[in-house]
């Protein structure tokens, strides 16, 4: 039995479907992120766990308990919010206190704990101050440290780290992670940001329109997508309008140039249209990938310096194709116009499908 079980959950409002048949297990100690853009159903569903919202059909169960219509403050739920959400005037150790001083818990017990949440946030020096004399990095951290220390089963991040700027969201998503195993809390993080989830999660749940399209680790969710919509929402990806030459072979036409797919065309024939997905990172420009790799041959159109990486868009015929190479200041990088042939192997190819219904 899996510590979180989330079986066939739907939440509808009025007439309108927030989420939609929501089927998850998550294990003890498993960090599982929701991801998709805004209005995918991500939040309504973490609110569901936290006990928010009530599911209009399907079940909750928390360590084999069902915690459907139970309320939040029986469900032993760590929450921590895009808003940090703490109290204005209470001090650092007095936020981190509270949840215990509600719960009733000695005095000195609640003294004892919030001084080893002070530790394990690296803060002990600022019990004293308020929340107005933090940085939002170390407001988050109280946040954080005030959902841990009533020991809940379980731990919900509702994208806390939204609000910060890039270097402290860097470093604190890898101090939460930190946390996280060292606690070895069960926790569900919801996020937009594809590089946060994949970087953070043992699992990711891609979600659009309110349903699942994926669940898998971060390495089978960036290269095996299973829909469209997982290709083109996690990471950057070229789309290639294609035609069917032999959906027997697998070999489709790009402007004109023929290219294999690794494997044939379920359900496909000649002429038929599609849409073939390659991603930048695995494109390389004129002899590397072998003689036996695809071949697309344009000239550069753009050259685009992202600092560790050199992304370049090369113009086909009326598509369009961009790689990266790594930035290298000994070497220039192609310049406009420079003739290139592009190569890739033909089992990076990505066939775009419509998204599932599960």
């Amino acid at each position: 039995m899996s510590f979180l079980e989330i079986n066939g959950v739907r939440k509808t409002f009025g007439q309108s479907v927030a989420v939609e048949h929501f089927e998850l297990r998550a294990e003890r100690g498993e960090f599982v992120s929701f991801l998709g853009p805004s209005g995918c159903g991500k939040t309504t569903t973490l609110r569901m766990v936290a006990g928010f919202e009530r599911p209009s059909a399907g079940h909750i169960r928390i360590d084999g308990v069902d915690m459907t219509d139970t309320p939040p403050n029986k469900r032993k739920i760590g929450m921590v919010f895009q808003s940090y959400a703490l109290f204005p005037n209470m001090t650092v150790a007095d936020n981190i206190g509270f949840g215990m001083r509600v719960a009733g818990r000695p005095r000195a017990e609640i003294r004892a704990r919030v001084d080893e949440m002070l530790g394990l946030i690296h803060m002990p020096e600022f019990a004293r101050r308020y929340p107005a004399q933090l940085s939002g990095g170390q407001q988050q951290r109280v946040a954080l440290a005030r959902a841990l220390a009533a020991q809940p089963q379980l731990l919900l991040l509702d994208e806390p780290l939204s609000a910060l700027d890039a270097k402290i969201r860097l470093s604190l998503r890898q101090e939460i992670r930190a946390i996280q195993r060292q606690l070895n809390i069960t926790t569900i993080y919801v996020t937009h940001d594809q590089e946060e989830a994949m970087s953070l999660s043992d699992r990711i749940v891609v979600m659009n329109r309110g349903r699942i399209e994926q669940i898998g680790g971060p390495f089978e969710v960036y290269n095996f997508p299973q829909t469209g919509f997982v290709a083109s929402f996690v990471g950057t990806l070229n789309v290639l309008p294609a035609e069917v030459v032999d959906a027997g072979a697998g070999r489709v036409r790009v402007d004109g140039q023929e290219i294999a797919l690794g494997k044939p065309i379920s359900g496909g024939a000649a002429g038929q249209r599609l849409s073939v997905a390659v991603r930048p990172e695995i494109i390389s420009p004129n002899g590397a990938h072998g003689p036996q790799a695809n071949q697309l041959r344009g000239s550069v159109e753009d050259v685009t310096f992202l600092g560790a990486i050199v992304r370049v868009r090369v113009r086909l015929g009326a598509s369009a194709v961009h790689f990266d190479v790594f930035n290298n200041p000994h070497l220039a990088p192609p310049a406009h116009g420079d003739l290139v042939t592009l190569r890739f192997p033909a089992e990076s190819c990505m066939v775009i499908t419509e998204a599932r219904n599960h």
